[in-house]
């Protein structure tokens, strides 16, 4: 009898075993859908990437990437909550948040990154030496444009009397139209305008908007920013913070490690290793948080204000726009 007994107890405490609640390890982990743009905001993420197809179970949460060409893209997806984390130009991030309140900033990943390309044979020594040119740019309605236009205005040179700003819907088509103007320039952000160098030897970087911006405001120029919804946001403070840190990650590490950055660059189709290689300590590539963020990026949109405030969406965002 003590024997059956003996097994019983033997029986019960294995099964209890098996029937223990799931450890914080076994839980399912959180799906995060990240996208970003074609660009230094998605190159930033690519050890991410890499390290969610290859080593998955090292991550705190379990990631889908979506990396898109334009920000008029990304936009619906934020809408339709078909993604839950997004890169994308910081000023549009102060139009969604005051047209929705769906979102908040979770951090500033790009600084400037905005130059202007034209012939070596043009002599571009101030902004006063553009006067007369056209300006091929993309971009319209998001950073390029009004930091093109805050610099013009500074500078009193006026867009449609002084130079003339033709507007295009990809970078690539700004630099097909310097090979039949020799006499205009190009807005390109990196990497895009040392790709264009790297094609064309004629090119040159005339002027940095970075510096401009700078010397006209005091602020640096902040090219993009990342979202969050507030959906998402909600049940899921903890994956948020655990993507931060994988970001920061990434970003410190693609900073550091270029030639093996490039690599997984091109293999994510945002751009050639050889031209990301050269462009990538060009790219101001950062992943800004809490009062960094905060700070860096209020001043930036109280810069954009003061020059055209239907640039932030009409008004500055208060304390709830920042996580």
């Amino acid at each position: 009898m003590k024997k059956i007994l003996s097994l019983l107890l033997l029986f019960i405490s294995v099964v209890s075993l098996f029937a223990q609640p799931a450890t914080e390890e076994s839980k399912e982990k959180t799906v995060v859908r990240v996208a970003s743009l074609k660009g230094p905001t998605a190159m930033g993420l690519v050890k991410l990437m890499e390290d969610a197809a290859i080593t998955p179970d090292a991550l705190s949460n379990s990631y889908e990437f979506t990396i898109e060409s334009a920000p008029d893209m990304i936009v619906p997806l934020i809408a339709k909550n078909d993604v839950d984390i997004a890169s994308i130009p910081a000023n549009l991030a102060s139009v969604l948040y005051n047209n929705t309140g769906k979102i908040k900033v979770i951090a500033v990943n790009t600084l400037g990154v905005l130059y202007l390309v034209g012939d070596k044979s043009l002599s571009i020594n101030s902004v006063e030496d553009i006067k007369g040119k056209t300006i091929y740019s993309a971009g319209k309605g998001s950073t390029p444009q009004y930091a093109l236009e805050a610099i013009l205005k500074g500078y009193n040179l006026e867009d449609g009397k002084d130079c003339y700003i033709e507007w295009k819907s990809e970078h690539s088509e700004c630099v097909v139209a310097l090979k039949n103007d020799k006499n205009a320039l190009a807005l390109l952000p990196q990497p895009f305008a040392t790709a264009a160098l790297m094609q064309n030897d004629n090119l040159y970087l005339c002027a940095d908007l970075n510096e401009l911006w700078k010397d006209l405001t005091g602020v640096p120029l902040i090219t993009g920013c990342t979202v969050v919804t507030t959906s998402f946001l909600e049940n899921n403070r903890g994956a948020v913070d655990s993507f931060l840190s994988e970001y920061k990650k990434s970003a410190t590490w693609v900073n550091s490690n270029i030639d093996e950055a490039s690599l997984l660059i091109e293999k994510n189709d945002i751009i050639k290793a050889q031209v990301a290689k050269k462009a990538i300590d060009k790219c101001n590539i950062v992943v800004w948080t809490g009062e960094e963020m905060k700070k860096s990026l209020s001043i930036y949109l109280d810069a954009l204000y003061n020059e055209n405030p239907k640039s932030v969406g009409g008004s500055i965002p208060g304390e709830e726009f920042y996580y």
